[in-house]
Parts: structure tokens; C-alpha cells; sequence
């Protein structure tokens, strides 16, 4: 009688959801907050957003940790803030956010990170659990805590969460795509008060398109497909609140792109000539030429933007008139349509980059740990791990992937569709909205950068795999793919 009483409170209390989120909280906590320290070193983009958030580098040898080390205290600014945001972004609210706690817990004058990801770690661990809760609720205990478990192992692994402890913006990137997709899904199962719900979708959404400036296309992509979510209910202040939600997406996202301040455009088109249009091309002079640039110019060819001896200088208004002003984002997605060998050796390319979860290139301890430089963690890291080695790495590949995962949502979709069940045909919407999600980040990298740090570029669409791929997984355990067994649970 005990255990089967002890038996029915852990079922009751200790729910799938509950297991996943405390399963996450646990082993992320062990990564970042218990010695030694995991986190992300610098590769040289931290000062774009620290120093306009009131913050600098105060390691007296910080430029010998580029790349090799990961940092956990910065320097607050005590007096007047000169230095004006390079670039706008929704990150800054949480590190200005994470700024007052430290001063409230910790220094006015050090900054320590770890106060960062701790508000990181709050947000996971409630998108985790409202994540799960929509692919558990009312599922039998077994197959629940089955997919808690698959849930734990892909979300706990610290190539995702060894990012709270860094200044880059894949932090945002992760929660905020899990926050859209979770109370998506959590709509489609009609589970809490929808316009609670809706305004988490929303919100996440926004922060998500103005967290980097190449998500600007996720506010059109939401707002496109999210239309299916004015027609799950009837009433008219409902409608008018989803369809305003979602115009101010659409808006959002072109706002983000106008917004690029000059100086980034500049940069990324140069690689994306450089590193991508010149890259594969057999005859880089006569591909200048369709440009209508001076063919001189192929001398630049594979060379980057940072480089500190150049053939020219590359801030120059020598370039600005002769060389950025004859190309821009169209003109590139035109040269590779009629050049489709070039645009399938750039997406492959893509495709060897985007199973990584966390960039080769930095590492993740402090030195004083006495570690190798730029060495990783392999503490909980069995995901990221599998997924480098074991994933088809070729663009073929993720075409597959789409076409299966779209095959096996379709039927329920059709029906709803049938039966003219808007709500029941948002969960195909979803896996669609994070598909393209996906497929923006690598377009938007190849074409608006080249190769140019591409494995970083492309953490969206690894991102948006891996929840595409998790979510097929749930429902295939949750018997939730077709026709009846689906509409019992929803």
C-alpha cells in the first residue's frame, strides 16, 4: 500500500513536464554554477554588444583569451557611457536585466556572468516544461516520462546551454524559438487560458526576430503562417488581437533589417562576394563582370573582411562606389538561381556546418582551470556529440528530412482542414514555421555572408532540427500522428 501510494503522488506531483524541467535545472546548474565553470570564450564579437550595456573588458590579459578561454567577469562603467549601441537588439534587456541583480547580489563594479545565465536558466526551464507539458498532457505515464527523458537528454546537453554563459545571442535564439513553438503547441492543445498563451507566442516571437539582425526574416515567417491562429476562436476582440499580434511581427521584421546599421551591411557583403559568390566560381573575373564590377576586383577572392593587410582598403569609398553599390542581397539570390552548381555547392557547405551545436572554434573553460586552449567540455554533451558525427551533412539530406516529417503531419492537417478545424491544423503550421525558420538562417548566411563563420551563423537551423526532430519523436510515442488516437488526446 505505501509504495503504491508513494507510487501515485510521484505520478501525480512529479509529472513529465515537472521530471523534464527539474532534469534540465539539475545538470545545467552542475555545468554552470558548480567548479569548473562551463561557458563560451570570445571570438572577437562581445565588445558589439557589452560596451553600450555599460560594460567592458577588466582582465587585464582578456586579448590573449580570444577564442581559448571562457571569461566570466567584466567591468561595470562608474561614470558617463560613451560608447552608443552598434547594433540594436533584444539581447540587451536581458543583460541590462542581469546587470541589476549583480549590483543587487554581487558588485557595482564586477559584473560576474553567471548572474546572466541564471535569468537564461529560469526561461529554459519554464519553456522546457510548457514544451513537454504540451507533448505529455493526458498521455498514459509511461510514454509521458519516456519523452521527458528524450527531453532531458537533448535539452540538459551543454553544447545548448554552455551559451548562457556568454555574450552571444544564440542564448536568446534557443529559449525564445522554444517558447514560440511550446505555447504554439500548447494552443493547439487547447491546455491553459489561450490569450495568455497567444501573448507568450507573440512576445517570444518578437524578441526571437530582434535578437540578431539575421533574424529579421522570423517576424515575417511567424506572421505568414501564424494566421491560422486568428480562426481557433470566434470572438471578435480575440481576432483583433491576433491579427494586430501579428501585423506588428510583419513590421518588426522588416524593421529589423532597414535598422542594420551600415557598417555591419557592408561587412557581410563583402564576404558574401568574397566567401561565397567568388568561392566556387571557375571563373571569378567574368562572374564580376555579371555584376558589372571591375574584374580587378577578383583579386579579393576568398579573402575576409578582418584581415590587417589588404590589397585595399576595405572601409574605402573606393569600395563603397566600385565594389559594395553594384550587388546586394537580390542580385546574389539571382546569380545563384541561374548558377545552381555554385548555389548546391554553397548549400552542402551549409549543410557540413549546421549539425553543430557548439562552434569548434571557442572553448569552454577559464584558464585558470588550467586547461588546453579552446578545449571543450564533454560534461553531459551525449546529443551534441551523437548529432556532429552521426548527421548526413549534405543538403539532400535535409530535404529528406523535411519531406518525411511533413509526410507524417500531413493526414492529421488534411483532416482538420476537412472538418474546418483551424486549431487542429496549428501543429503542422508550427513544424512549417520552424522549417523555414530554419532554412531563412541558412539563406540569409550564404547569401548575406558567404562561409564566413558559418558553423555560428547557422545555429538557428540546427536549433529548429532539433525541436522539429524531438517534436516527430513525441508524437510518434505519443501515438498522436494520425486520425482518431490524435483527436482523443487534443
Amino acid at each position: 500500500m505505501f509504495v503504491r501510494s508513494v507510487s501515485r503522488n510521484l505520478v501525480r506531483f512529479g509529472t513529465p513536464s515537472v521530471v523534464a524541467a527539474l532534469g534540465v535545472l539539475i545538470i545545467t546548474i552542475l555545468a554552470l554554477f558548480v567548479p569548473p565553470f562551463i561557458g563560451m570564450a570570445d571570438n572577437g564579437d562581445y565588445f558589439r554588444i557589452i560596451y553600450s550595456n555599460g560594460l567592458y573588458f577588466s582582465a587585464p590579459d582578456y586579448d590573449q583569451q580570444y577564442l581559448g578561454y571562457f571569461v566570466k567577469e567584466y567591468g561595470i562603467f562608474q561614470y558617463f557611457n560613451e560608447n552608443s549601441a552598434s547594433l540594436f537588439s533584444s539581447q540587451s534587456l536581458f543583460i541590462r536585466m542581469a546587470i541589476i541583480v549583480n549590483q543587487w547580489f554581487n558588485s557595482s563594479l564586477l559584473f560576474d556572468i553567471r548572474f546572466q545565465a541564471a535569468i537564461y536558466l529560469l526561461l529554459y526551464v519554464a519553456a522546457v516544461y510548457l514544451l513537454v507539458e504540451a507533448l505529455t498532457w493526458k498521455l498514459p505515464a509511461k510514454r509521458g516520462y519516456l519523452i521527458a527523458a528524450l527531453a532531458v537528454f537533448l535539452f540538459a546537453d551543454t553544447g545548448y546551454t554552455a551559451y548562457f554563459n556568454s555574450f552571444f545571442g544564440e542564448s536568446i535564439v534557443w529559449i525564445m524559438t522554444l517558447l514560440v513553438l511550446a505555447s504554439g503547441l500548447l494552443l493547439w492543445r487547447k491546455r491553459y487560458n489561450d490569450y495568455v498563451l497567444l501573448a507568450i507566442f507573440v512576445i517570444s516571437a518578437l524578441i526571437l526576430t530582434t535578437s540578431k539582425q539575421q533574424n529579421a526574416p522570423v517576424g515575417l515567417i511567424v506572421a505568414v503562417l501564424g494566421i491560422v491562429l486568428v480562426f481557433i476562436r470566434k470572438e471578435k476582440k480575440y481576432r483583433l488581437i491576433t491579427w494586430t499580434a501579428l501585423i506588428s511581427l510583419f513590421v518588426v521584421g522588416v524593421g529589423t533589417y532597414v535598422l542594420i546599421p551600415k557598417e555591419f551591411v557592408n561587412i557581410n557583403k563583402y564576404h558574401a562576394m568574397t566567401r561565397g559568390v567568388l568561392l566556387y566560381s571557375e571563373d571569378p573575373e567574368a562572374t564580376l563582370k555579371g555584376f558589372g564590377i571591375d574584374r580587378q576586383y577578383a583579386v579579393l577572392n576568398g579573402t575576409i573582411h578582418y584581415l590587417p593587410y589588404t590589397t585595399v582598403d576595405v572601409d574605402s569609398q573606393l569600395l563603397e562606389d566600385n565594389f559594395y553599390s553594384k550587388y546586394g542581397f537580390g542580385s546574389i539570390l539571382t546569380h545563384y538561381i541561374s548558377h545552381p552548381d555554385q548555389a548546391v555547392k554553397m548549400l552542402n557547405l551549409a549543410a557540413r556546418n549546421g549539425f553543430t551545436i557548439r562552434p569548434p572554434a571557442m572553448g569552454n573553460f577559464e584558464k585558470s582551470e588550467g586547461r588546453e586552449f579552446g578545449e571543450h567540455t564533454t560534461f553531459f554533451s551525449g546529443y551534441s556529440l551523437m548529432k556532429d558525427a552521426l548527421a548526413p551533412k549534405t543538403f539532400g539530406f535535409v530535404v529528406i528530412w523535411m519531406a518525411v516529417v511533413i509526410g507524417f503531419y500531413m493526414p492529421t492537417f488534411v483532416h482538420a482542414v476537412r472538418t474546418r478545424n483551424a486549431r487542429q491544423q496549428l501543429r503542422l503550421g508550427l513544424v512549417l514555421m520552424l522549417m523555414l525558420m530554419g532554412l531563412s538562417g541558412v539563406l540569409v548566411s550564404i547569401i548575406g555572408a558567404g562561409d564566413a563563420d558559418l558553423a555560428k551563423h547557422l545555429f538557428h537551423f540546427t536549433a529548429t532540427f532539433d525541436l522539429v526532430t524531438f517534436l516527430l519523436i513525441a508524437d510518434l510515442i505519443g501515438k498522436r500522428l494520425w486520425g482518431k488516437q490524435d483527436e482523443a488526446v487534443a
